[in-house]
């Protein structure tokens, strides 16, 4: 099988190709190298473009006619930046998308993988979720996603294509063989910001005290990357058998179904290290939520997945990339 990855030079894209390629599965790799890195795809085949480029999606299928699927990972993530800018967050993940979408129709492309996310959720009252939970996203990048999960299905109802998109709790970790890491020195969520602050020997800012959890900071479903990129070879493998029948679209959450808040994520984190941080109270950033967890099986019951990594893996694993990081990423 031949799957092209949009998106593909990402943290997330580059470790879903490392485990399609270990599984036989050949990845085609598109990424516009925005925030993706070309050594994420060295050795690969590698084209270096717009999902948005028609002509260069065309070029895509003419020289690789055997693509069974598409796996699309293209989209900026960061919460804060898309309340500073959703105009350029809904032209990147909507309306390239869209296109995207269209050339792939034009391609006769009939299998799509869309990453998702689970911040599109209202959480229930005890903070869990499962794919018929409250749609009710609170930032600008939650809604996008919300937006292209409605947009495809719309698309996949009366058109020659299926969707399966797999709504994403929150990824740590590296790919275990140190192939691929996090490629940003400053990232935004909670364990990157962790590293950093031991890194700049600054203590860790708890950002929101006051959520209706256990110890009153954020709550997330911490899912090791490597095991989110096996549900993808899973996905792609089991594609028609989960869409079998009449079903030209579906959900699927991928997460461990245990909630972990910021401070315990903490308090792991230094049970891991050899340099304990300290940290500090600070006020939520903008389009910060709570957080939620999810309780579903589905992933069980269709994919045949179960996550096999824990949290202290993850944390081992993120610590041990970011001192390969600038080695990697020397070019």
């Amino acid at each position: 099988m031949k799957v092209l990855i949009a998106g593909g030079a990402g943290y997330i894209g580059s470790t879903i190709a490392s485990a399609c390629a270990d599984a036989g599965i050949v990845p085609v790799i598109l990424d516009s190298l925005v925030t993706g890195r070309c050594e994420f795809a060295a050795g690969r085949e590698f084209y270096e473009g717009d999902i948005a480029d028609g002509p260069l999606i065309d070029r895509i299928f003419t020289e690789h006619p055997n693509i069974a699927a598409v796996v699309h990972c293209a989209a900026l993530i960061v919460v804060p930046d898309s309340v500073d800018d959703p105009v350029g967050y809904y032209q990147a993940n909507v309306t390239k998308s869209l296109e995207f979408v269209a050339h792939l129709l034009r391609n006769r492309c009939e299998r799509m993988v869309f990453s998702s996310s689970a911040s599109i959720y209202r959480a229930n009252d005890d903070l869990t979720v499962d794919e018929d939970s409250a749609i009710d996203p609170q930032s600008p990048y939650a809604r996008t996603k919300a937006v292209c999960e409605a947009m495809f299905a719309d698309i996949a109802a009366t058109q020659p294509i299926r969707v399966l998109s797999l709504r994403y709790f929150n990824p740590i970790g590296a790919d275990p063989k140190m192939r691929t890491g996090l490629q940003l020195r400053r990232p935004s969520h909670a364990l990157g910001k962790m590293i950093l602050a031991q890194e700049e020997d600054v203590p860790f800012a708890v950002t929101g005290t006051d959520y209706p959890t256990r110890d009153g900071s954020g709550i997330r479903d911490y899912i090791h990357v490597w095991d989110l990129a096996g549900a993808h070879v899973s996905a792609l493998t089991r594609f028609d058998a989960v869409l079998s029948g009449r079903s030209t679209s579906t959900v699927i959450n991928l997460g461990t179904g245990t909630g972990t808040t910021v401070r315990e994520l903490l308090e792991a984190f230094n049970s891991v290290t050899e340099s304990p941080i300290l940290f500090v109270d600070a006020e939520p950033r903008p389009g910060d939520v709570v957080g939620a967890y999810t309780r579903s099986d589905r992933a069980s019951q269709f994919l045949d997945w179960q996550p096999q990594y824990s949290i202290a893996e993850g944390i081992g694993h993120s610590l041990q990339w970011a001192k390969l990081r600038d080695e990697v990423l020397a070019g």
